[in-house]
């Protein structure tokens, strides 16, 4: 006997979610509802639905089948004003066991079974497969709705009779019966829960309420893209300049992790944007795509985006600080060496990373139907998703979207990267409209593309950097994708439900730092120590084996041995139990400022500072204050504005400004600046400041040039 179906593992899930919506929120939930009117309620109803498609009564019959198996789901009775109806089918789905729903219904109505039996008899209600020699079972709530199935006819038989109490009772029934049975269930809560979070946040003060922005150009953005000239063979770099641009992609994503650590608006949208660009959600190679409708994946986004973002942070951090062992060793050329292939090595590993975040865009972006998810197949814990056709297919029928789909193939290196976003580039600049099509998430990764890309291309054009190497030079990498292996695993097992259900959930006073802290403690009951620790000592350790590495290749020289391939001394390998011992030995004995990576809402990094020093009051034009007073504005409303008044603004504070690959633009002051570094940032989709992104952007002059509001006078 076999047992068949996902269904009831997914109804379950469905059923403890609205439980913890309505033992949390029930009473603002009760608020928000009664004081709706009948058209808020109806507009509520329909945006959780399919396509906005809701019975308009009872016996509505325009759905097909629906009014058979749910029609208590009807306008006419959820929006009846000052009704409790819905209120009733709330409480009662959220309170009531399934096996009690099973049984009885609102108000001592007819149960979810009974009722299902009467469509049958009444409407003629059968499902479209007849399940041979299979039943469902719904004794308890522990096995409740498996379905089974057995040989044939004579075993089936036999089957039941020995189960004749419970099919007596009703607790057992042909698995056509049981299937709608759960159908039914499984909409129903379905509904409830999306519901809930439309209640919520139309209940919400501290959500931000916006409007959709007209799609509308930005003239004089595009004026300045169309005169762009990008050298696709740039010229060598000083260490100082590679240096210096390393710096500016190291704070970038530094700050990226700050402000998801101290700004609920930016977090609550990277961890949408995250969430709805799951791999799961790519129909696999028959069109079906994995149900991602309960909470638990939300608590997984939450884990996910924090976790890669600081990773991008350390990876950063690690470049920057290889290429400043670079200078110190400049006359070094063994260690040169030996700290040039690490650095290849970690160039290329993290090439192919913002790779994949483009890919992941992509896939549930503009290029959608040309992916396919491989249904049961799994890279490091994450969905396999595979391109459908040959990019070239593309050329001329839609130009980017061929570049676009180049860029996202897996052996696409370094060097046709380049060509690649070269000629998407190109392309913005020819027909500045096709940047449209594709999302802000996807403009975003690329961007973040081109940036690596660009660097890569210049510290190979710059330095003696040797081609990849699987043995050499794996210090870093080998060990970074350890730890990301111990880490990723735990992303099932957080629940940060009652912090960020709904997502937005997050906006509410205390509920992002709730859910850092939350996820904080986890993550150092499970590995030792907290999580930017984790990658801080990766860092630190790493950096410490490339010292004695160069210092051991000098000894073997010195000693005049035959030179060979440095290899670690063995040591002995700790158990992962006691490899978190020793972390969380050692994280009872670190001093108390935090993690350059913390992910703690409350904590006191030794991360780069903030520029502190006081600079002194800047007289600019009233354009350019109106500009500063939107970016550091401390109201939740901030406006927006446009990317080229920004421009405008900060070339009226005598900064150049210049175009790279893939819409971005490095901001270089001007000589006499008290701060001689760069600023590079990435122009938005639409070329419009708004939301998060002005959060992103402030901080980066904040923490670069010790900018605030009351920096700025009007001339």
């Amino acid at each position: 006997m076999n047992e068949t179906g996902e269904t009831p593992a997914l109804l379950k899930e469905l059923h403890c979610d609205l439980r913890r919506k309505y033992q949390l929120h029930g009473s603002r939930i009760e608020q928000i509802w009664l004081s709706l009117d009948q058209s808020q309620r109806d507009k509520a109803v329909k945006a959780g639905a399919a396509g906005g498609h809701v019975l308009a009564d009872p016996t509505d019959r325009t759905m097909g089948n629906v009014y058979k198996v749910t029609p208590e789901w009807n306008l006419r009775d959820l929006t009846q004003p000052e009704s409790d109806y819905l209120l009733n089918h709330l409480k009662h789905r959220a309170t009531k066991s399934l096996s009690d729903q099973y049984r009885e219904g609102v108000h001592g109505s007819l149960g979810d079974h009974a009722f299902i039996l009467e469509s049958m008899r009444v409407n003629h209600l059968r499902h479209t497969d007849p399940f041979r020699h299979c039943f469902t079972l719904f004794i308890d709530e522990d096995k409740y709705g498996q379905s089974f199935k057995v040989a044939d006819s004579a075993k089936y038989r036999e089957v039941m009779a020995g189960l004749s109490t419970a099919v007596n009772a009703g607790l057992c029934v042909p698995q056509s019966t049981g299937e709608l049975i759960l159908q039914r269930q499984m909409y129903l809560l379905q509904a409830l829960n999306i519901l809930v979070e439309d209640i919520l946040e139309k209940g919400s003060t501290s959500r931000q309420k916006t409007t959709t922005r007209p799609k509308k150009p930005e003239e004089a953005a595009r004026a300045a893209l169309s005169t762009l000239s990008i050298d696709p063979k740039p010229e060598k770099i000083s260490l100082e300049g590679l240096l210096a641009r390393a710096l500016d992609q190291k704070t970038a994503l530094e700050d990226y992790v700050t402000l998801c650590r101290t700004e609920p608006v930016f977090l609550a949208h990277v961890v949408n944007g995250w969430f709805f660009t799951r791999p799961e959600l790519v129909p696999d190679e028959k069109g079906r795509r994995i149900p991602l409708v309960t909470d638990k994946y939300i608590s997984i986004a939450i884990f996910e985006v924090i976790h890669n973002a600081v990773i991008g942070a350390a990876i950063w951090g690690y470049v920057y600080r290889l290429l400043q062992a670079l200078a110190t060793e400049s006359n070094d050329r063994l260690c040169q060496g030996i700290i040039l292939q690490e650095m290849a090595n970690v160039c290329h590993f993290e090439h192919r990373r913002v790779q994949k975040l483009f890919k992941r865009y992509v896939q549930m972006g503009s290029g959608s139907k040309y992916f396919k998810r491989v249904s049961g197949v799994y890279d490091e814990g994450t969905a396999r998703v595979t391109m459908k056709i040959k990019p070239d297919v593309l050329t001329r029928e839609n130009p980017q979207l061929h570049y676009v789909l180049r860029l996202c193939q897996t052996q696409m290196g370094v060097t046709w990267a380049v060509e690649w976003i070269k000629k998407l580039d190109d392309l913005h600049q020819s027909q500045p409209t096709e940047r449209e099509h594709m999302g802000e998430r996807e403009l975003d990764a690329f961007g973040d593309l081109a940036v690596t890309t660009s660097f890569v291309q210049s510290l190979s054009i710059s330095l003696p950097l040797p081609p990849i190497n699987p043995r050499k030079g794996q210090t870093y990498v080998s060990r970074l994708k350890s730890l990301g292996t111990e880490i990723d695993p735990l992303k099932t097992e957080v629940n940060l439900a009652e912090f960020a259900v709904p997502i937005d959930n997050l906006l509410e006073p205390g509920m992002a730092d709730g859910a850092l802290i939350a996820l904080d403690r986890f993550i150092v009951d499970r590995t030792g120590t907290e999580l930017g620790f984790l990658y801080q000592d990766l860092n630190e350790d790493c950096l410490s084996n490339i010292q004695n590495q160069c210092r051991e290749q000098k000894a073997k020289i010195a000693a005049a041995e035959t030179m060979k391939d440095f290899h670690l001394p063995i040591t002995d390998i700790p158990s992962p139990a006691e490899r978190v011992e020793q972390r969380r030995q050692k994280h009872k004995t670190r001093p108390a400022h935090s993690s350059i990576y913390s992910i703690s809402p409350a904590a006191a990094t030794t991360a780069e500072p903030e520029n502190t020093e006081i600079s002194p009051i800047l007289k600019v034009k009233p354009d350019t204050f109106k500009v500063f007073s939107t970016l550091f504005s401390r109201s939740q409303s901030r406006g927006s504005i446009s990317w080229a008044a920004f421009e405008a603004a900060m070339t009226d504070l005598k900064f150049s400004v210049t175009p790279k690959l893939g819409s971005v633009y490095t901001f270089s002051p001007p000589q006499d600046f008290s701060v001689p570094r760069p600023l590079t940032l990435h122009r938005p989709h639409q070329s419009q400041i708004e939301g998060f992104r002005l959060l992103y952007i402030a901080k980066r002059l904040k923490r670069a040039f010790g900018w605030g509001e009351e920096l700025f006078e009007v001339a």
